[in-house]
């Protein structure tokens, strides 16, 4: 009978202990570096006490993640790059829609999902970079002039197989249809002056050694290249100013469909479009802030201002397939 009470007695005060709520968290997948991503969430550790658990990989991985893990994810934010993978993921329903003014106000449509399911966060525009010193500006204009003969075996590229190029591609068969944006690739498979490298910092250290006059890249990694050595001959040029504007990609962001956190996970994304919390983004990769009202890092903002595309980036994803056939038509490797 003592030993029934002492069960009872024990089981009444486990019941009529408080109850303490584990410490709020996110947590993110992120296909952007660690170095680029840790602190931002550090800071907003630090000023909402939320903790941020991440795990960093390549955006097809995490993806394929997310989706093996199913209603199970631990996932409540997938942080990744090129709006090509954005869409990619909303389509296989990763991505879950967010309704919100702050999101609204602070990134221009063309940023976003048509269906709120992922947001950019940071802008990168891929456009034209020369040699200095064996061309100038003034023998620069476009990236279908780029097929012209005039730069038969002076022209650099990136591999077809790297997302952003098929998101280029992908956009300027949105802009001037599929025929001729066959055409232009055509030229450019017949100017190249060497096989397509593997990244684009190859492109530009070839460029600046004289293997080729001219290549298509990611303005941050010009950025990244010009402030280890601000001494090459490389000059930035934006493409397609007479026409619809350059070509613009971003990083962005989506919470995950089975989030157990979604307001939490929308309070985070929120607070990543904030003046501050952009500096800090986007000064971390040399990209443009997507907030409008934010001054871009001292280095980016010397470059230049320039029209770009608003053609909506969904297009990158939507026409990701088709660009690919249409690369492989074309012989780009």
């Amino acid at each position: 009978m003592k030993k029934v009470l002492f069960i009872l007695l024990s089981l009444t005060f486990i019941l009529s202990a408080p109850v303490f709520a584990a410490d709020p968290e996110l947590v993110v997948y992120s296909a952007r570096k660690e170095h680029l991503v840790k602190e931002v969430f550090e800071t907003y550790e630090k000023e909402t006490g939320v903790k941020i658990k991440y795990i960093t990989g390549k955006a097809a991985v995490l993806l394929q993640k997310i989706l093996s893990e199913g209603s199970s994810t631990p996932a409540d934010i997938l942080l990744t790059v090129d709006a090509g993978n954005l869409w990619h993921a909303a389509q296989k329903g990763v991505l879950a829609p967010v309704e919100s003014q702050i999101l609204a106000n602070n990134i221009p449509s063309h940023y976003r999902d048509p269906e709120n399911r992922w947001f950019g966060l940071s802008i990168r525009a891929r456009t034209l970079v020369y040699n200095t010193d064996r061309v100038t500006p003034d023998e620069l204009n476009s990236y279908a002039d780029l097929a012209d003969k005039t730069w038969k075996n002076r022209l650099l590229l990136r591999t077809s197989k790297k997302v952003y190029n098929q998101s280029l591609v992908a956009m300027l068969m949105a802009e001037s249809g599929k025929d001729q944006t066959l055409d232009t690739i055509k030229g450019w498979v017949a100017n190249l002056a060497a096989p397509p490298f593997s990244s684009d910092t190859k492109v530009l250290e070839a460029i600046a050694a004289g293997q080729g006059d001219v290549g298509v890249v990611n303005t941050y990694y010009y950025g990244r290249l010009m402030k280890k050595n601000p001494d090459l001959p490389l000059g930035i040029f934006w493409a397609d100013q007479k026409t619809g504007g350059v070509h613009v990609n971003v990083s962005g962001a989506g919470i995950v469909t089975h989030s157990k956190n979604k307001a939490r996970a929308a309070a985070f994304l929120e607070w990543l479009t904030t003046p501050d919390v952009q500096k800090i983004f986007a000064d971390a990769n040399m990209e443009y802030p997507v907030n409008k009202g934010v001054v871009p890092h001292a280095m980016v903002k010397g470059w230049g201002d320039f029209k770009e595309s608003t053609l909506n980036l969904a297009q990158a994803g939507r026409l990701q397939a088709d660009a690919i056939r249409l690369m492989d038509m074309a012989g780009y490797k």
